[in-house]
């Protein structure tokens, strides 16, 4: 099974592939699509639209784990951006015919460290650990998008998930 999972933000949104069954993960890879923040909102989301899209059809996963959409009572703006990317995230999925699935931030570091309060250097240590990998995984948006899709292959690799 192939999971792709998304971490997303505007300016630069993590992206991280695992394949396997259950814990055995046989291949990971990572990286983030990045955006300048002198494009615009509109160009913004259509390069990551695009760029996902094209990957998705590339490596033709099984399904698609994304971080749900959360918004801090101090930044209301930056909730509804990252609605909006998630928006062309699923968008992309669906497009590409990928099943998408939705994880809250909490319920991610829980299961990857233990803490639902992880630090973003927690997640990236235990995901690290998780698969054997010696060197830091940057940006952190990737290593997030990483647990995602390790999270995926944990849970649904026995299970067939429909549209």
């Amino acid at each position: 099974m192939k999971v792709i999972g998304i971490d997303p933000g505007l300016s630069s949104t993590g992206i991280g592939i695992v394949s396997g069954r259950g814990v055995k993960v046989n291949t990971h890879a990572f990286g983030s699509i990045h955006t300048s923040s002198k494009t615009s909102l509109a160009g913004r989301l259509d390069c990551i639209h695009r760029n996902l899209l094209d990957l998705l059809q590339r490596e033709k996963p099984d399904m698609l784990v994304i971080e749900d959409v959360f918004s801090l009572k101090e930044y209301p703006k930056s909730g509804i951006i990252l609605g909006q990317v998630s928006g062309v995230v699923l968008l992309a999925g669906y497009q590409a015919g990928v099943s998408a699935v939705e994880i809250p931030v909490r319920e991610a570091k829980q299961v990857l460290t233990g803490n639902g309060n992880a630090a973003k250097s927690q997640l990236e240590k235990a995901v690290r650990a998780l698969l054997e990998i010696t060197t830091p995984i940057r940006p952190y948006h990737a290593s997030d998008a990483l647990g995602l899709a390790l999270i995926g292959l944990y849970r649904y690799s026995r299970k067939k998930i429909s549209h």
